[in-house]
């Protein structure tokens, strides 16, 4: 019998929802998916406000149901460490051992920290290749908080490289050489080198992000302008003094070939140290992922400057689809789910890496609910001894009419548990219908909250984290926005010294609401620019907008 699995990557820009089934030999099937940008990076205080609405979005775009799921957080919220133990001592002593190199090598108490991990397989020298991975428990609640506020339920926490490797394993095989896979995101990139049991995990800080800000630094405009320009027109230069006639575009191929020159430095750092701290072959191959992986020419780049073999990592040539899935808009969707691949693989009991860090939280809660069925089996084992002895007191010659009697009761029994089982069906659905509304309440909650944070961060804070403008009232889709003439006067200057065009401030607050992912950005326009106070001493403009 087929069964499905919810899959939830959170990267540090956007996450991906998707919905996989395993049939019975346990080949996945994709049958729904959907993308959302996030409005900020999620920390653990602003989990529920930027994580939440975006699930929201792809749940009320594709219609996919709220269940259990396995979700994975980016590497660099979290500590992976390959290691090796020695296998000598029992299976206390190897725990000790464990603990030991987590300790060291983790740098944050234990009690602050959730952890997990795995034996890969013996070394040359006969100890045991052993992958550990920890994460701070604040960050990881804080997310699986705001993953349950929407109706999932998780099951599962992995960490997106572990996902890429048990995907590229499951899916293309392991032939024992040594490969890397590289998942260019917004904020780093994940390098993992895979050979055998040998398993090698960074997170480099460059990534989609430092080109973005040098563009924006070279041509002088704002990150928002910058990352349009990177998106639409951006591909990596291979090399020669001039390959565009469009002066703005050849120079933005440039620093894209600047900033991969950077990271193929540290690839190439990455590699001497596994070849030389754990005996590592050469690698044979690269596979590429993440969406900043998609700049044009950027695996041929790779592949001139690495001398290897470049592949983009597409899991839907090993993995069917359904008939929901709009095939032409995976193949550019594929650089993003390479995760959820891994995640269902996880969940279907087939992962070679089987990495869990639910919280405490969860696992107190689950071990409650384990606790019912342990009891209703006692109830039901006392039940039947004492239907035993009761049966052996009175057993006679007349066993014949007992058993009849006994039959009737039963029948008698079942009608009245029918009557039961529809009277908690009325009342399940009942409560089905309220939940839902309670549901419906949340996300306005959330969409509130995260509507207040997209108007505060296009207003932005001093370095003493005080506002320099403050929203005086919002009712009926328009806000009005105060200032003090000199903060105002501070508001310019700090947008300008960040690269903004606009040159007042109702024009930088509109710039920066316009690219806001959850503001509709025809809607925004000012409206009623003022000033007010003695000597116009505070200046005073509304914008009116609209939300997604």
């Amino acid at each position: 019998m087929a069964k499905k699995f919810l899959t939830l990557n959170i990267g540090a820009a956007s996450i991906q929802l998707a919905e996989y089934e395993a049939g019975s030999g346990g080949a996945l099937t994709l049958l729904n998916y959907g993308t959302a940008d996030l409005a900020a990076p999620i920390d653990a205080g602003n989990a529920d406000t930027i994580l939440s609405p975006a699930i929201m979005q792809i749940v009320r775009e594709k219609g996919i149901k709220p269940g259990k799921v396995a979700l994975s957080v980016s590497g660099q919220m979290a500590f992976p460490r390959p290691c090796a133990i020695a296998a000598a001592g029992g299976g206390d002593k190897f725990e000790q051992m464990v603990r030991y190199e987590v300790e060291q090598n983790i740098p944050f108490p234990l009690d602050e920290m959730v952890c997990d991990h795995q034996v890969l397989g013996d070394t040359e020298n006969g100890d045991k290749a052993v992958l550990i991975v920890a994460a701070k428990i604040d960050q990881i609640e804080a997310i699986t908080s705001a993953v349950a506020a929407t109706g999932f339920s998780p099951e599962i926490v992995d960490v997106a490289p572990v996902a890429l490797v048990n995907a590229l394993r499951t899916l293309k095989g392991d032939d024992g050489s040594s490969v890397i896979i590289l998942d260019i995101g917004a904020k780093t990139t994940s390098l993992i080198i895979a050979e055998g049991e040998k398993l090698y995990l960074r997170a480099i800080p460059v990534a989609g992000n430092t080109i973005t800000k040098d563009i924006a630094q070279h041509l002088g405009c704002t990150l928002e302008e910058a990352e349009n320009y990177k998106r639409q027109s951006a591909y990596v230069s291979l090399g020669g003094v001039t390959e565009d006639e469009d002066p703005t575009l050849d120079s933005i191929s440039k620093i894209c070939r600047k900033d991969m020159t950077r990271l193929n430095a540290e690839i190439s750092r990455s590699v001497n140290f596994f070849r030389s701290q754990q005996n590592g072959g050469a690698p044979a191959k690269l596979y590429l992922t993440g969406g900043s992986a998609l700049l044009p020419q950027t695996a041929e780049f790779f592949a001139d400057s690495l001398g290897i073999e470049v592949e983009f990592f597409n899991p839907f040539e090993n993995i069917s689809v359904g008939p929901r899935v709009d095939a032409q808009a995976l193949e550019t969707a594929a650089a993003f789910l390479g995760a959820t691949a891994g995640l269902a693989i996880h969940a279907a009991g087939n992962a070679p890496i089987s990495i869990n860090l639910l919280p405490p939280s969860i696992l107190a809660e689950r071990a409650e609910v384990k606790r019912i069925p342990v009891l209703a089996v006692a109830g039901v084992a006392l039940v039947a001894a004492l239907a035993g002895v009761l049966f052996a007191v009175n057993h006679s010659i007349d066993v014949i009419d007992a058993q009849t009697d006994s039959i009737s009761g039963m029948a008698s029994s079942l009608k009245s548990f029918e009557a039961k089982i529809k009277t908690a069906e009325a009342a399940a659905d009942e409560q089905f219908a309220e939940s839902s509304a309670m549901r419906d309440l949340v996300f306005k909650r959330i969409a509130a909250a995260a509507h207040l944070h997209a108007v505060r961060f296009a207003l932005e804070k001093d370095s003493k984290g005080e506002p320099l403008l403050w929203i005086e009232k919002w009712e009926d889709g328009k806000v009005t926005i105060r200032g003090w003439k000199d903060r105002v006067k501070t508001f310019i200057d700090n947008a300008a010294a960040k690269g903004a065009s606009e040159r007042t401030a109702p024009e930088i607050v509109v710039a920066r609401l316009k690219a806001h992912p959850a503001v509709v950005a025809d809607s925004v326009k000012v409206t009623d620019m003022s000033t007010l106070g003695k000597d116009g001493s505070i200046e005073q403009f509304a914008v009116e907008l609209e939300f997604k």
